[in-house]
């Protein structure tokens, strides 16, 4: 589950992290009262004014601009909410944006320059311990930075037996070329982040730029940070904080029926039971000549009720021209699914795309029999090149 800038914010403010403070916004109105009210809190008289939307590269979309005065506030926030802000992580289609965080601005003048870093902390599956990323060249495309500077980043792992210690806090500040106060801090800084990301069984922090001020502060200008969904029971206080307008809405119907799916580009829609039998459908779907619509798991449970809610959702995608179907009947007998492949073809109706049934394992014949003897539109197929002959035959 990702969180926006705010909420993730507000998060590591728990920890102790220092951020840059600011207030959410949904409209003009409310956003020129924040703006207000930051001045009252912090004394800024600069602001800067951020859309939230789950997604990075805000400013180059225009989704992030600095007003040199309250008076600047309205214009700015009258433009950016409602607007749908395109970045190279939200694809052509964008996002809308429904609310903007007015923040104080922190790049004060002083004697001391200011400077950037980047940190994230997140899981290493390769090595199985979570690892600290840095470098000194923040506020930039990170990717980039490590494809044609990898000296540039620094890793530092950090054994689950022991935790994180104080001397890799210290190596890490060392390595980011801190000194003085602005070390104390940074040390400070990378344990209270590394505390919150395991406390709130989080897969990912990243915050870029964290900004060294010029009265060497150490300060989380954005953050991002992902959650475990498979510990949300754990944080009910977290899983509140989800907003499904930044979701897609298939994905969230989709979970509301206990379904896991996940929207693709494609023009064939799939419906299996179990992850690797869906990676393996989506292989035939490829070698058929199609594209995957979607990836979509009913789990090792399927009966008439989720194969009609999967039904339901794929066929909501205007791109699919057609639908496989691909369960192994193991736990479930194929028989059972093939009822309940008719009973909600029938119970949907006019379904204009043509559907392949595949089923493999206990009672398969018998599964079979029943799709071909139903009269709907709808393919029986045994072995998976049956399924990927069919998938061709009807994209012609």
């Amino acid at each position: 589950m990702n969180l926006h800038e705010y909420q993730s914010k507000e998060i590591l403010k728990r920890y102790g992290v220092k951020i840059q403070e600011g207030i959410v916004a949904d409209s003009p109105a409310t956003a020129l009262e924040a703006a207000k009210a930051l001045t009252a809190q912090t004394g800024t008289k600069w602001y800067v004014v951020k859309a939230q939307i789950h997604a990075g590269g805000r400013g180059k979309g225009g989704g992030i601009k600095l007003a040199k005065g309250i008076d600047e506030i309205l214009p700015i926030a009258e433009k950016i909410i409602g607007m749908t802000l395109v970045t190279p992580q939200t694809g052509a289609e964008g996002k809308k944006v429904h609310q903007v965080l007015i923040a104080e601005d922190v790049y004060y003048p002083g004697e001391t320059p200011t400077k950037e870093y980047y940190v994230s902390v997140l899981l290493d599956r390769k090595t199985g311990q979570n690892v600290i990323v840095a470098s000194q060249e923040g506020g930039m495309d990170i990717e980039e930075v490590a494809e044609h500077r990898p000296e540039a980043i620094i890793r530092e792992y950090v054994n689950p037996a022991v935790g994180f210690q104080d001397f890799q806090a210290r190596k890490l500040a060392f390595a980011l070329g801190t000194e003085g106060q602005a070390f104390k801090e940074m040390v400070a800084f990378l344990k209270s982040l590394y505390r919150a990301y395991e406390d709130i069984d989080a897969s990912l922090f990243e915050i870029n730029p964290v900004l060294k001020t010029s009265d060497n502060k150490i300060i989380a200008v954005d953050a991002k940070v992902n959650l475990d969904d498979n510990a949300l029971y754990r944080h009910k206080d977290l899983a509140e904080l989800r907003d499904v307008r930044e979701e897609d809405p298939l994905e969230v119907e989709a979970k509301a029926s206990d379904l896991n799916y996940v929207k693709l580009d494609g023009n064939v829609g799939c419906m299996v039971n179990g992850a690797g039998l869906a990676m393996a459908t989506m292989d035939i779907i490829k070698l058929s000549g199609g594209e995957p619509a979607n990836f979509l798991d009913v789990g090792g449970g399927a009966n008439a009720k989720t194969v009609e809610a999967g039904f339901r959702i794929i066929l909501k995608d205007p791109n699919v021209k057609a639908i496989l179907i691909n369960i192994f009947g193991g736990i479930v007998r194929c028989d059972r699914v093939a009822n309940g492949v008719v009973e909600a073809y029938k119970k949907i109706g006019d379904i204009k795309v043509p559907i392949i049934v595949r089923l493999q394992g206990t009672n398969a014949q018998e599964g079979a029999k029943i799709i071909d003897e139903s009269g709907l539109k709808v393919f029986s197929a045994i072995t998976l090149k049956d399924a990927a002959e069919r998938v061709k035959e009807v994209l012609k």
